[in-house]
């Protein structure tokens, strides 16, 4: 009895020690993470460091391109610039790599994926970003003090103003029209305006294995904040779900064939403002490290 005893004592103490020595041999793909406007590569340390701390050994890699007042360039010459970077990183990880975009940053992610299609990113997180625009003047008037939301479509849709990022993803619910002839960005990339490279955009966001939204109604920035979830408003100013506008209906740039895959993931969170969404514990917690496998 006292052999048997010894020898189920010695099976599970092995299988214990294999499920340890497993845990600690763990490994996580790369992370690339792109920050937010009028940041730069240090706002994003804590969340990096963090992620490091739950998931020893991830290499992860914090843009440090476009900081500050920088971050106002255009989106495509920064789409353009941080793509090179991304797919250079990505080229050293052929298993694979994860992405995660902050506020701005995360519209340029997006750009990205769809930008260079052969990208090999498994999982993208968006992080509170105007994925289907900005109608907000909350965060500019540090940059311009006297816009005004009604009429800031004079500065936004003119040459000078497409030369702004902020100008690039600027959708007046109002003025339509001038949205559609003057945005040189972000009609493109929801290819609401086709282009040559209209099937190339939305391969590029088909391939994902995982797309994660993350936004709620306490952001009091992103305007709507329904736009972190590619809803946005009507021209009464009512918010129409993503499900509901023509982007997803149509599957424009690959929404609908990744919702109805099981590949798309909507995070609605209250009690987050916009500035805390990468420093949040429970954010990092519940809605993104389970998702960095």
């Amino acid at each position: 009895m006292k052999t048997k005893v010894l020898v189920a004592c010695l099976c599970v103490g092995a299988a214990l020690c294999c499920v340890t020595i497993e845990a600690s041999e763990k490994k996580y793909k790369p992370i690339f993470i792109i920050h937010g406007i009028l940041s730069g590569n240090e706002s994003m340390v804590e969340m990096a460091k963090k992620i490091e701390l739950e998931h020893p050994g991830t290499e992860i890699q914090v843009t440090g391109r476009f900081g500050g007042w920088s971050s106002l360039e255009p989106m495509w010459h920064q789409v353009l610039e941080i793509g090179k970077d991304l797919m250079q990183f990505a080229a050293s990880h052929p298993e694979g790599i994860h992405l995660i975009g902050y506020s701005q940053g995360g519209l340029i992610a997006r750009a990205i994926l769809q930008q260079f299609p052969n990208h090999n990113v498994k999982t993208f997180i968006s992080l509170s970003s105007p994925q289907a625009g900005q109608y907000g003047t909350e965060f500019l008037h540090l940059i311009f003090p006297t816009l005004v939301r009604k009429t800031a479509y004079e500065l936004f849709y003119s040459a000078v103003g497409q030369h702004t990022s902020v100008g690039n993803y600027w959708n007046d619910p109002h003025e339509q029209r001038l949205f559609y002839n003057y945005s040189r960005f972000l009609p493109y990339v929801n290819n609401e305006l086709l282009s040559s490279r209209s099937e190339v955009y939305k391969h590029g966001l088909i391939k994902l294995e995982r797309l994660i939204l993350i936004g709620g109604p306490d952001d009091g920035v992103i305007t709507p904040w329904q736009s972190s979830h590619f809803g946005y408003y009507n021209e009464k100013e009512e918010v129409i779900d993503m499900r509901q506008r023509e982007t997803y209906k149509e599957d424009l740039c690959g929404l609908k064939t990744l919702d109805l895959n099981g590949k798309l993931t909507l995070v609605e969170l209250s009690g987050v403002s916009h500035l805390h969404w990468h420093t949040n514990a429970t954010v990092l917690e519940k809605f993104i490290l389970p998702f960095l496998d």
